[in-house]
């Protein structure tokens, strides 16, 4: 401003110099070792590491013998356990055997040859114990396994020499079991031919047995035998079975126990079971089925009982 006092700026503080750091020390340089050149010099180089002196494998400790120990007590503990289990899975085989023999299936020997040339003497067959605990019926043409009625067996040929002591005794426990055929000579096998209310007939002009008036075709008759030698008309009564052989010249069936009570019929309650396979020997397995003739055969009609006519006996063979 005019006639007012002048002011002067002041002066800048000059910057001050801030002192350099120190320089980073460098690390000492390695050694260098004398290695002689080709004119007996040295040269400079570097000192190689020292190599680790080998450490001596140590000792086998204790921890590693015991664990080695306690490996083959565990070895010998299974071991034993397995040799003490032997037993008993014998025991559960036997047990699983007589359920199956008991409800299931058995096996049964053929020692005889009335059902020849379908099952021959010497045969292994498995018998369906199971279906009749379901209410199933015997059906005609079915090869069935039953308990002697009473006297079929009679006239058999004697008895074979007995087993030596110990070779019997184990052999019925077999059989009883189910692991071996059953030999019980009170079983027969034989075809069933009617049932219950059927009427059975031999023979008709041809010669042929029929069922209801219908005549059977029988190629399962053994060869060279006549579907019957003896005459008969047979009313089955209800509940009660007509049996025949296969081989009808060597069959002590039915028709042998014309004169008996029932007309030479079987209860049905006495059937074991149904013969279904023949599972030995191998080159004679094969299924027993039901054969188609037997398919055709009608339903009986209802009507009075017919008596017997005209039979002719021969050797009773079963």
């Amino acid at each position: 401003m005019p006639g007012g006092p002048r002011v002067l700026p002041l002066p800048r503080p000059l910057p001050l110099p801030f002192p350099r750091p120190p320089p980073f020390p460098r690390p000492p340089a390695a050694p260098r070792a004398a290695v002689m050149g080709n004119r007996g010099r040295t040269r400079g180089g570097r000192v190689p590491e020292p190599e680790p002196e080998p450490v001596p494998a140590p000792a086998e400790t204790g921890g590693r013998a015991e664990r080695r120990r306690l490996a083959r007590r565990v070895k010998r503990r299974r071991r034993t356990r397995r040799v003490g289990e032997v037993p008993l899975l014998i025991i559960v085989a036997l047990c699983i055997a007589l359920v199956l023999k008991t409800f299931l299936v058995q096996a049964f020997f053929i020692p005889s040859g009335s059902m020849e040339q379908t099952i021959r003497i010497g045969d292994r067959v498995l018998v369906d114990k199971l279906t009749p605990w379901f209410g199933s019926k015997v059906e005609r043409g079915q090869v069935v396994v039953f308990k002697d009625p009473g006297g079929w067996l009679k006239g058999e040929a004697a008895r074979p020499a007995e087993d030596p002591v110990g070779v019997k005794q184990i052999k019925e426990t077999l059989t009883f079991i189910g692991l071996l055929p059953s030999a019980d000579e009170q079983d027969l096998i034989k075809r069933v031919i009617g049932v219950g209310g059927d009427t059975v007939v031999c023979c008709d002009a041809e010669g042929r047995v029929t069922v209801n008036g219908t005549a059977l075709v029988e190629p399962y008759v053994s060869p060279g035998n006549a579907p019957s030698e003896i005459r008969f008309e047979v009313r089955v009564p209800k509940g009660r079975l007509f049996v025949m052989g296969d081989h009808r010249a060597n069959s002590a069936d039915s028709r042998y126990h014309l004169d008996e009570a029932f007309d030479g019929t079987i209860d049905e309650n006495g059937v074991v079971g149904q013969a279904v396979v023949i599972a030995w020997p191998f080159d004679h397995w094969r299924k027993l089925e039901q054969p188609a003739t037997f398919r055709s055969v009608p339903d009986p009609a209802p009507s009075g009982r017919r008596g017997r006519r005209g039979r002719r006996r021969g050797p009773p063979f079963a």
